[in-house]
């Protein structure tokens, strides 16, 4: 015999509530849409009665010509996938190694103090005079790339995930080990998961400086990719092009950052939080 399926029956109050909270996720939606749309047809506007130079500036549908070109010709999609591969590698390397790192540091506390000043002078380090450097020691090529990528997120990673670890509330950590639970108990059961929604902070920090670090690569040493294309648009003047690189840069970061949210949005339900 079949059970029937109860329909959860809510207040009046409950009922406004989740109205308001759709209608304002609506209204974000189309603010958003808005504002790029807006954006467009001024930019058109600005160029095509000439209080903008086309030549100097593009425009949306000099744009979207070159990228039918680009598209046609078929090389566009190898560049596609050379930058986005060093950027999928530089992203996980450095989220890995970066969690890893912060994990042993907040084990360590000594370690952590002795080594506190070194994270912070590295971070503040403009990682593009290390680039000399990095292509001397990893070769002209992908590793270098890749390299740079990764010197660029890991400290961030490290300090943001290390700081979400020591933020945990100290009662209850207290109450854990009056519980009698060792330290990787603690750890696996109150910090780690305490720390869910800074790791995911920290994943679209990354997914950024991901992308800076490795267009910054392609500039100086590469031979295909999407920052190859940009830098020889520039060198020739063909504006275009360079416009052209940037909406594929954004298409793809877009893209990115669509994985980031659906992994956010799973945890959340899975920790019984919805925004």
């Amino acid at each position: 015999m079949k059970k029937k399926t109860v329909k959860p029956t809510y207040s009046l109050a409950h009922k406004k509530y989740l109205t308001k909270l759709r209608n304002t996720r609506i209204g974000i939606s189309v603010g958003r849409w808005g504002v790029l749309i807006l954006f467009i047809g001024l930019w058109e506007l600005c160029t095509s009665i000439g209080v903008l130079d086309a030549f100097m500036y593009s425009s949306p549908s000099r744009i979207i010509s070159q990228l039918k070109t680009l598209f046609t010709g078929g090389t566009i999609w190898n560049h596609m996938w050379v930058t986005l591969s060093e950027t999928l590698w530089a992203f996980a390397i450095s989220t890995v190694l970066g969690a890893l790192l912060a994990l042993l540091l907040y084990i360590l506390p000594f370690t952590r103090r002795v080594l506190e000043p070194y994270l912070v002078i590295l971070n503040s380090l403009p990682k593009i005079a290390l680039g000399p450097l990095i292509i001397i020691w990893m070769g002209a090529g992908t590793k270098a790339i890749i390299t740079m990528g990764i010197l660029i997120c890991i400290i961030v990673t490290t300090i943001s995930l290390l700081n979400g670890y020591l933020e945990t509330d100290v009662s209850k950590i207290t109450l854990l080990k009056t519980m009698g639970a060792n330290k990787w108990q603690i750890m696996q059961k109150l910090i780690i998961p305490s720390s869910l929604p800074n790791f995911i902070a920290v994943l679209k920090i990354n997914l950024g400086m991901s992308w800076v670090g490795v267009i910054m690569g392609e500039y100086m040493v590469s031979k295909a990719g999407i920052g190859y294309l940009i830098n020889y648009g520039s060198q020739v003047f063909k504006i275009d092009l360079v416009m052209s690189g940037i909406v594929i840069l954004c298409l793809l970061s877009a893209l990115m950052y669509g994985v980031v949210v659906a992994l956010e949005y799973y945890v959340n339900k899975k920790r019984g939080y919805h925004k």
